[in-house]
């Protein structure tokens, strides 16, 4: 069960890095990505189309770009993120009575 939740969150780690590395460097290609994080050149073409989904890049004869939407995705983020920890956090099961087995 937490397992699934850790493989989400370490792609959703490897989306952000290409979105970051995006906007630092734009345009940017695939190779250069790949390069510079020692992510596949197809894990790298994945968080990629993801987020052209999301319409948070763009494809450019030059390399990816990112969009309108890309600033506001930005800004939104840290308080997307702490809304989820806090979440996470209210999950945990701090103290738990003895359990018979």
């Amino acid at each position: 069960m937490i397992d699934r939740l850790e493989k989400e969150v370490d792609m959703l780690e490897r989306h952000l890095q290409v979105l970051r590395m995006v906007i630092e460097n734009e345009p940017i290609g695939i190779v250069k990505m790949s390069n510079e994080t020692g992510y596949p050149h197809h894990k790298v073409r994945y968080s990629l189309r993801v987020l052209e989904e999301e319409n948070l890049i763009e494809p450019s004869s030059q390399g990816a770009i990112t969009t309108e939407d890309t600033a506001e995705f930005v800004s939104d983020l840290d308080s997307d993120l702490d809304e989820i920890i806090e979440k996470l956090e209210g999950m945990k099961i701090d103290e738990v009575p003895e359990i018979e087995g």
